[in-house]
């Protein structure tokens, strides 16, 4: 449960400063794109909002589906693409971005213990390697480890 209880604490503190961070980088910095097929920094965390829907989704799924449950991927670049996270208001993306993740905090934390076993099929979805037992408890801090990964591309 230390885990659980430090990531928990991992994605409070980013609610609290990812939005500092972002409002004080210029706007045309935000939209920038290194080339055409790069996310700018506004698109990274439009794609980080992508990853708190689908991965909320499976932290509640993984409760109640059969199991082991089984991870579905999804098309990154095109829910990017599709969003259009260049043209939004930079605030609104930071209320999106903290409103997900203020809901992930809320469902994880009323987990019960028993549950945070429940095996991961992680099928042709990519995830971070190693060799730790693949279970919700994995994912959930697989989803802090990833937010972290992309937040520092930002700064």
């Amino acid at each position: 449960m230390n885990i659980l209880y430090n990531t928990i604490n991992r994605i409070n503190s980013l609610i609290n400063d990812v939005p500092e961070r972002f409002n004080q980088i210029p706007a045309d910095e935000l939209i920038f794109k290194k080339s055409p097929e790069k996310w700018s920094k506004k698109e990274i965390l439009g794609h980080l909002c992508d990853s708190a829907i689908n991965n909320l989704s499976r932290f509640v799924r993984a409760q109640i589906e059969e199991q082991p449950f089984k991870i579905t991927p999804y098309a990154q670049d095109d829910w990017v693409r599709i969003n259009h996270y260049n043209e939004m208001e930079t605030g609104e993306l930071l209320v999106y971005w903290v409103s997900l993740n203020k809901q992930i905090v809320q469902v994880i934390s009323n987990i019960p213990e028993e549950k945070l076993a429940v095996t991961i099929e992680l099928g042709n979805a990519t995830f971070r390697e190693d060799e730790s037992e693949k279970n919700l408890l994995w994912l959930i801090e697989d989803y802090v480890v990833h937010m972290e990964y992309h937040l520092k591309q930002v700064n």
